[in-house]
């Protein structure tokens, strides 16, 4: 992974008011990862891979829904390169193992392939639903595996109606970092709120598909893509400054992530010190993600009309030093009595906060539409349609034109369209989740910090290199400002 690279851009709007009763500073963080083909370098197989199957009863009909599932496991077994550690589980009330027979996982080789195939095709439907159940045999499997990326491919028609024998809340807690899971939805039983509640815990992805036949190619693609993942974390850490402290870091691009603190990494003394916070994002390869973070700011004692550091963002590979990492990046805030100044937003921010708007509008609809009440669905699909439109989401607007017809996208006047079905709205609530990149850059007043790689220069105070261009040291422990330009 010698050519491997990690870049990191900031944007944000940087002037609060210092009359505000809680002052918050929301940024922007891009990250972009380059270069990270051939497997990072490493010798064997970077992926454990875990294929999940419902076969509860309501898979038997029609005869379509699981025949789609035996092909579309068939499609991704076939994919895994020699020496992958796999396996495959039967999902109903319970959770038990199709290949191989133990609770093992096998590699992938000719023999264990065509053997996991026949085992698949012989898969009948019968039983409930317990998702809990699937991801705990899943966890307890990969605990045994040393391959860097474990991955879960989980399929389900239907909704988690056997939560009681094993909670999904206690499951997920267990399983969180564990693995990635992706989840797809098939047939008109599925909920979509429940999945992402899955994926959002476990780095994931919620898809659907409408057509039972489309699923084999749809995971041809997932693995397409986790093949290509040769990073298995990557760490954002928040150091914020003196009166500041991090409310919370979350992905919400390409999909909506929950990020938890991961503190691990950090001495006691600088968690008590400086408040700092450390999130591990999951599996990575030539992509890029964006960030929203929230920082907390006290105006107290603050001066007013200048720039200041409010908290520091670095990148690190635990365990993977070839990988070319960018400077700390400062978030600054600049404290202002002046409201035509502090009422602004910055336009990636206010971009996906938009976007958690969409996501609102179309579970409201969805609640509404369940209770019989169509034209509270209607209005809210409607403003669901403006925000589409405002924010560019043109492949949301092109969902939402099957559920309605779109008389006026930006004043937000829609009428439903007649034979609409409950399951619709689940498959919009699953293309919802994936949100659009957003703009390229924060607003021309605002701060833009990052990028390409700048000429360095020494801080006076530390002496460590710093950007030329940087208005502080970035490192968290000195933090000086510059106040002469380069």
């Amino acid at each position: 992974m010698g050519n491997a690279a990690v870049d990191l851009e900031i944007s944000q709007w940087k002037y609060l008011s210092a009359e505000a009763r809680e002052p918050q500073m929301h940024a922007i963080l891009t990250v972009r990862a380059d270069g990270t083909a051939n497997g990072g370098g490493r010798a064997g197989p970077v992926l454990a891979q875990i294929l999940v199957v419902d076969c509860s009863s309501s898979m038997a009909y029609p005869q379509e829904k699981l025949r789609a599932a035996h092909q579309a496991a068939v499609a991704a077994l076939r994919m895994l390169p020699d020496g992958t550690p796999f396996a495959v589980v039967r999902g109903t009330q319970s959770a038990t193992m199709v290949y191989p027979r133990t609770e093992t996982m096998a590699r992938a080789d000719a023999r264990h392939r065509a053997a996991a195939e026949q085992a698949v095709h012989r898969l009948i439907a019968g039983g409930g639903t317990c998702i809990g159940s699937w991801l705990d045999l899943s966890r307890r499997l990969l605990t045994e595996q040393d391959e860097p990326i474990g991955h879960v491919l989980l399929l389900t028609d239907g909704k988690n109606q056997h939560d009681e024998m094993m909670p999904l809340s206690d499951v997920l807690e267990a399983c969180a970092g564990r693995f990635v899971c992706d989840a797809w939805g098939i047939g008109d039983g599925w909920d979509a709120r429940e999945l992402l509640r899955v994926t959002s815990r476990l780095h994931g992805e919620t898809s659907s598909v409408k057509e039972e036949t489309a699923l084999a190619q749809e995971y041809e693609q997932v693995m397409r893509r986790l093949l290509a993942k040769s990073i298995p974390e990557l760490a954002i850490s928040v150091t914020p400054m003196a009166g500041a402290e991090v409310r919370y870091l979350k992905q919400v691009f390409p999909t909506e992530v929950e990020l938890a603190p991961d503190d691990a990494g950090r001495s006691d003394e600088v968690r008590r010190s400086a408040g700092a916070r450390r999130f591990v994002t999951r599996a990575w390869g030539d992509e890029t993600r964006r960030y929203q973070l929230c920082l907390s700011a006290d105006p107290t004692g603050r001066p007013r009309g200048e720039d200041m550091q409010l908290a520091v963002v670095d990148l690190d590979v635990p365990g993977d030093g070839r990988v070319r990492l960018p400077s700390p990046q400062p978030c600054v805030v600049h404290w202002t009595d002046d409201p035509a100044l502090s009422r602004h937003t910055d336009i990636q921010v206010e971009h996906f906060e938009q976007y958690r708007r969409l996501g609102e509008a179309v579970a409201a609809a969805t609640d509404a539409h369940r209770r019989g009440d169509r034209d509270l669905a209607e209005q809210h699909l409607g403003r669901a349609a403006h925000l589409a439109h405002a924010i560019g989401a043109d492949q949301l607007l092109g969902r939402l034109e099957e559920l309605v017809e779109i008389v006026d996208a930006a004043a937000g006047r829609v009428r439903i369209r007649p034979g609409v079905a409950a399951v619709d709205f689940e498959h919009l609530i699953a293309a919802g989740s994936h949100s659009t990149y957003g703009p390229e850059s924060g607003s021309a007043d605002g701060t833009h910090i990052g990028g390409a790689a700048t000429a360095t220069r020494p801080c006076p105070a530390c002496h460590e290199e710093i950007p030329a261009d940087a208005r502080f040291c970035n490192r968290p422990e000195c933090g000086h400002r510059l106040r002469e330009g380069p």
